[in-house]
């Protein structure tokens, strides 16, 4: 899965989920992308699936580009351990998405292709998310 190779502080805080995403907000790379309409923490098991989907939808015709990175670490308890004795180990790593993030795009496949391979990646993530095309 995902993960950054090395992080200057091994835990992150949790940090505040409001907001709208300004950066990565618009069509860059492709013809057709996925974007978020709801504040999220996806993991990087999500993110993979997601990729795996469009990979299997478009038959390794055109070009699929991943938006996100999970660079925040998020850390658990084990289950029944009593209180106190720190911070849990990292379980994890999430990328925070904002409202109008572009999470994947796609280029080089026909629109109907296009629409259905982001709409099954949908599915798998924990947020609403709409389907749009570059303007032009």
């Amino acid at each position: 899965m995902l993960q950054p190779k090395r992080r200057k502080y091994r835990k992150d805080f949790r940090g505040r989920r409001k907001g709208i995403s300004v950066r990565g907000s618009e069509i860059s790379f492709g013809d057709y992308g996925l974007k978020a309409l709801e504040v999220a923490w996806i993991t990087s098991n999500q993110i993979e699936a997601g990729r795996r989907v469009i990979a299997r939808s478009i038959k390794r015709g055109g070009k699929v580009w991943v938006r996100v990175f999970p660079d925040k670490p998020v850390t658990a308890r084990p289950a029944g351990k009593r209180m106190g004795g720190g911070k849990g180990e990292i379980s994890g790593y999430v990328a925070v998405v904002r409202p109008g993030k572009i999470i994947y795009e796609l280029g080089g496949v026909p629109k109907e292709v296009a629409f259905d391979a982001l709409g099954k990646v949908a599915s798998k993530l924990p947020i609403r998310t709409k389907v749009v095309a570059k303007e032009g």
